[in-house]
């Protein structure tokens, strides 16, 4: 089993609550489910529950309110395999997002400043994140 380098209290057992909140909130508002949908609990369900996880009802709610709670390496790990993120993004208040993420903010925050209100093939989530970054580029010389 992997530590992800942090120490024993923060490794195992209670986890900064609002943190963690926090950045599922970014990665659900950025980052689309199979489907093209924003994820949804079911979703986040049946990903987890693919890398031999499950995720319960109770546990995602407490999870998303920020609420104390004790969670697993295992959790961290499959909730971190369903965004494509490091658990270590997870958990640290400035932990490093991953390539598709941050391409997704870069576009959404050029898209806004475009006044583009809808970009359907960006919700489909097949678009690389090199592909993303270039409409975003693309955004940003047009407004």
């Amino acid at each position: 089993m992997e530590d992800f380098g942090l120490s024993t209290e923060r490794g195992l057992g209670r986890r900064r609550p609002e943190t963690l909140a926090r950045k599922v909130g970014l990665l659900l508002d950025t980052i689309p489910a199979e489907n093209g949908k924003p994820f949804d609990y079911p979703a986040v369900r049946d990903a987890a529950q693919a890398q031999g996880f499950y995720v319960s009802k109770e546990q995602w709610d407490l999870l998303k309110a920020g609420k104390e709670q004790a969670l697993s390496e295992e959790l961290l790990r499959a909730l971190a395999g369903v965004f494509g993120v490091s658990p270590e993004y997870l958990l640290e208040e400035d932990g490093p997002l991953s390539e598709r993420v941050e391409a997704e903010l870069i576009l959404l925050r050029s898209m806004r400043r475009a006044g583009v209100r809808n970009f359907r093939a960006c919700q489909s989530g097949q678009i690389d994140a090199a592909t993303l970054r270039e409409i975003a580029r693309i955004l940003d010389e047009l407004g």
